[in-house]
């Protein structure tokens, strides 16, 4: 079991995102593999001068997402612009490959001297906009970890993830599936709002930190407003909508957004 609290190493920690441009083979993509990695680097050493205490990559630009396996010249190019950012900052780097590509993600993680990976379907099962997660990750993923040798690289578990549908376990609570997460070997959990960029409730962070003592990270939502709240219950807020251009997470990093957020969190 990896020690996020360790390889974060501060209190209330701010997570910077940098998503990806649309990599290749992706209907949306448009730059070359140079051109993606140039703005992550660019993007990521942003982030650390303004202050951030870690970075997030995640390829977001890349719908409609596969379910679970993506191509090989996805895992490639993240590969490529994770090396370059791990090389360029002095701050942890952690890495999601969308959609529910946990393995990808902990492979690349591991090759390239990454700290953590965001994982979506690690516990119980979701309806999600690209499908059906009908299988738990954590027994294969955590098998993974040990038999590439990466039991280094901590493990953040989405619980009741944005983008989904919970009906299949509307009988459990939040609490429920945070204990789930813990009793399957997550190195810390990630609570979110019901979309990309919207607040999370309160009362489930309240109900979360009461459940288990893992990590505590908040996935979307953050803003200057909130982020003190936030910061009563969790320790880490990964953030990535409220410091772009108008607070839509497909532009380009905010400079005045992102003086703002860090000027609050103080």
């Amino acid at each position: 079991m990896a020690d996020f609290r360790k390889i974060i190493n501060k209190e209330k920690a701010l997570i910077g995102m940098v998503h990806l441009h649309a990599l290749p083979g992706t209907p949306k993509s448009k730059k070359t593999p140079q051109e993606i990695i140039d703005t992550a680097i660019s993007e990521a050493n942003t982030l650390v001068e303004f202050g951030f205490d870690a970075v997030l990559l995640e390829n977001m630009h890349d719908t409609p997402y596969m379910l679970r396996e993506v191509g090989p010249e996805i895992v490639a190019t993240m590969a490529v612009a994770m090396q370059a950012v791990v090389d360029s900052v002095d701050v942890p780097v952690g890495i999601q490959i969308l959609a529910g590509a946990n393995k990808a993600a902990l492979a690349v993680a591991h090759a390239t001297g990454a700290h953590f990976i965001r994982a979506e379907g690690f516990a119980f099962a979701s309806i999600a906009d690209e499908g059906l997660m009908d299988v738990a990750d954590a027994g294969p993923l955590l098998r993974e970890r040990r038999r590439i040798d990466a039991d280094e690289i901590a493990i953040l578990a989405d619980i009741q993830k944005k983008h989904s549908s919970h009906a299949i376990t509307s009988d459990l609570s939040i609490g429920d599936h945070a204990r789930g997460a813990d009793f399957m070997g997550a190195d810390g959990v990630i609570v979110t709002g019901n979309h990309t960029g919207h607040a999370v409730d309160i009362t489930h962070l309240q109900e979360v930190r009461g459940a288990t003592e893992l990590p505590l990270l908040v996935g979307s939502g953050v803003t200057p407003e909130n982020v003190n709240q936030v910061f009563e219950y969790a320790d880490a807020a990964i953030v990535g909508s409220s410091i772009k251009k108008d607070g839509n997470w497909s532009q380009m990093i905010d400079s005045s957004r992102c003086h703002a957020l860090l000027d609050a969190a103080k």
